[in-house]
């Protein structure tokens, strides 16, 4: 496909490698020539220097033939103005990040009006992970699909934990709840495991259960569940908004600290229910007199890695229950977790992996097209979900009869609002919700893609 990236910061940079990756065309466009020049030495792409919001600028990138333009500048403005210029000049789709608060309550409004595809919104997604982390204060992390219905949560295999040291075709007898391990973590390389797979202490292992089982499930592996009553953020940007409104609809106490006095004036107009301290998140006396050993967790989202990373490590240091770090520079994950921080999130990250399932969509409009996606494991893994249709291949086949690939697992097929974990006598039917765990890097777009061709 041909698409055009307008904005080369660090949601741009993202979006582009991904896209990169699984071989579309791209043409960057971008104000600033140093960041250009980054991708071009790490990316089979074209380079444009100007500003994409400029017709002629647009015309000289292929506007008028382009299947996609992704308008992801620090301005939400931009975006949008972009956007509509490329659509008049004949570019089939576009996505715009809007950022802004205020523009929130209005995004189903402007997709329509001004002809958008999707709008994403890093801070919000980052925002929602978080809280979504924040429910179930055990897991590591937690992804939903089938509109809520059925969830992949991450956790570790502690040196007490049930599943330690029994293969996971003896994990049924040890649970008595329907889950599936659909990805395995180990020293840092992903394993999409069989059933003889042995689970051993240290592991992260991404289990696939309904939404409803949950509890259930943290009881049958002995973990500690306490409820999250309080939460303390540092760091006052667009995302702690966010999070902290979320967090505060359930009745959980806020405490937001940030540096910036104009911000704070601003945040307690925003949220009159939340406290707001103005001061410095980096000192330890600060943060204790505020009650940091007391909160049961802390969110870092300062707008520095490094800060985030000593922050959360103070925080684990004091004895907070759960701790969660914001994080740009995804590829230092492996050292990260390696130091104890565990629970990540990355507002570049989610949005890319957004944008991308969205593309995967467009390649392939035939039917059984990718309808959610996600990455696990630091990204070596993806999960994705589809939609059986009449036209797949192989549809009411026994899955034992049918020749699904080597490297992909079906996870669990939703039918008729019921979750499935697959057996070798079932099979997929029309209309099935299917969630497939495939490695990175084979692009599957369709349902048929998970078969032997």
């Amino acid at each position: 496909m041909n698409i055009i990236v307008v904005g080369d910061g660090k949601v741009g940079l993202s979006i582009t490698a991904q896209l990169s990756r699984e071989g579309h065309n791209l043409t960057i466009i971008d104000s600033n020539p140093n960041v250009l020049e980054t991708s071009v030495e790490q990316y089979d792409v074209m380079i444009l220097h100007g500003n994409g919001a400029s017709l002629p600028v647009l015309r000289e990138a292929g506007a008028e033939k382009a299947d996609l333009l992704i308008a992801v500048t620090s301005t939400d403005e931009v975006n949008m103005l972009t956007c509509i210029l490329a659509r008049r000049l004949g570019t089939r789709h576009t996505i715009a990040r809007v950022r802004n608060p205020e523009y929130a309550e209005q995004l189903q409004f402007l997709r329509e009006e001004l002809g958008l595809s999707m709008t994403v919104n890093p801070e919000l997604a980052a925002a929602a992970e978080a809280y979504h982390i924040l429910q179930f204060p055990s897991f590591l992390r937690r992804e939903t699909f089938a509109k809520g219905l059925v969830e992949i949560v991450e956790l570790r295999v502690g040196p007490d934990s049930r599943l330690r040291d029994i293969p996971l075709n003896r994990m049924q007898q040890a649970m008595s709840v329907k889950t599936l391990v659909c990805a395995v973590e180990r020293q840092g390389k992903a394993f999409i495991p069989g059933g003889d797979f042995v689970l051993q202490e240290g592991d992260k292992i991404h289990v696939t259960a309904a939404a409803g089982d949950l509890a259930r499930l943290v009881s049958l592996l002995g973990l500690t569940n306490q409820k999250i009553h309080s939460c303390m953020i540092i760091g006052g940007s667009r995302i702690a908004y966010y999070l902290a409104a979320m967090l505060l609809k359930s009745h959980i106490s806020v405490k937001i600290i940030e540096q910036s006095r104009a911000r704070c004036e601003e945040l307690s107009n925003l949220l009159p229910k939340a406290v707001i301290i103005h001061g410095d998140g980096n000192r330890q006396r600060l943060l204790l007199e505020e009650g940091l050993r007391e909160t049961d967790a802390l969110v870092t989202l300062t707008g520095m890695d490094e800060q985030n990373i000593i922050l959360s490590l103070y925080g684990s240091h004091e004895g907070v229950g759960k701790v969660i770090t914001k994080i740009s520079q995804t590829e230092y994950y492996p050292v990260i977790q390696d130091m104890g921080i565990e629970s990540v999130i990355s507002p570049k990250a989610l949005s890319a992996t957004e944008v991308v399932r969205y593309v995967r969509a467009m390649a392939n409009a035939t039917g059984g097209s990718v309808v959610a996606m996600t990455e696990l494991a630091d990204g070596q893994v993806e999960a994705l979900e589809f939609l059986a249709t009449l036209d797949i291949l192989y549809l009411n086949r026994p899955l034992s009869e049918t020749p699904i690939r080597k490297d992909i697992l079906i996870a669990c097929i939703i039918r008729h609002g019921k979750n499935l974990i697959p057996q070798g006598n079932d099979s997929l039917q029309e209309g099935d919700g299917v969630i497939v765990i495939s490695p990175r890097g084979l692009a599957i777009t369709n349902l048929d893609d998970i078969f032997e061709k």
